[in-house]
């Protein structure tokens, strides 16, 4: 059985119902010994889902196992990149993030979890990225990483790994409100040549392949993520650009108010799931 998520579109994308749909059993247990929930009731603010499902369950054996030992896993590399960045000094300040956070896995345990959120001095919300950047320029005086890309997804990557097994617990109410309604009306807009909106694949379509690859609910909890076909590590800023490439529109800017709310959004959808720190994707 075939079916088919697009109206009007000049190209067709076929997704093959059912075909895909081969949950892992069990959950994602990495080293041997550290339990990860990938499979939790959806948010009571989530109206399509009734369970939340971390990307992980649908990959096939190989991809899974490479999460499930950290030597298997690429993206652990960029991790101790980030660990050496997390203590070496810089800009005119000569800190480190050390130096004012000291031990990360004390003072960056649940950071990750609650990301993006709202930052009350600058009255913003902010993703994980922006912190980092406002950081090095505040207080380090050192120039702002490149967004999405590079050194400051490995550090994210670090600071994520100290939460690693907490549940995600985004907010999503008070000073973020508004971001996040536009974040959702974001999610349900269909867009591009091909008139999807992020909901047609991951809400309507997930378990189901499109041409090779099996769907995902596109949840945010992996992030970043080592992608098998790119051999580089993703956040999720990185990816919503290729997602929205993807459906043949003109994207937005990767460090844009649009993306942010779009982030808050997708990343409450997860709220339960626990932080995976570094994931593994195709």
């Amino acid at each position: 059985m075939t079916k088919t998520v697009l109206k009007g579109a000049i190209t067709s994308v076929a997704i093959l119902a059912g075909a895909g749909m081969a949950l892992a059993e069990g959950n994602l247990v990495i080293n041997g010994d550290l339990e990860l929930t990938t499979e939790a009731p959806a948010p009571s603010h989530i109206e399509g889902l009734t369970t939340v499902y971390s990307g992980w369950v649908f990959r096939d054996s190989f991809t899974q196992a490479m999460e499930m030992d950290d030597f298997d896993n690429p993206g652990m590399l960029f991790v101790d990149a980030g660990e050496d960045m997390w203590n070496e000094p810089a800009g005119t300040s000569g800190k480190a993030c050390a130096d004012c956070h000291g031990d990360a896995s004390e003072s960056m345990a649940g950071v990750r979890a609650v990301y993006p959120k709202w930052n009350e001095a600058a009255g913003e919300v902010r993703t994980l990225e922006m912190q980092i950047n406002a950081c090095r320029t505040e207080n380090q005086g050192a120039e702002a990483l490149k967004y999405g890309k590079g050194d400051i997804v490995s550090l994210e990557a670090y600071i994520s790994m100290q939460s690693r097994g907490m549940p995600m617990n985004v907010a999503i109410d008070g000073p973020v409100a508004d971001v996040w309604a536009q974040g959702k009306q974001m999610y349900y807009t269909r867009t591009g040549q091909l008139e999807l909106s992020c909901a047609s694949c991951h809400e309507e379509n997930y378990g189901n392949l499109i041409r090779a690859e099996t769907l995902s609910q596109g949840q945010t909890n992996g992030f970043p993520v080592y992608r098998i076909k790119d051999s580089v590590l993703t956040s999720a800023a990185g990816r919503f650009v290729g997602c929205v490439r993807d459906t043949k529109a003109e994207t937005y800017k990767i460090d844009s108010s649009d993306f942010v709310a779009l982030e808050l959004y997708v990343a409450s959808r997860g709220n339960g799931l626990s932080v995976e720190g570094v994931s593994v994707r195709n």
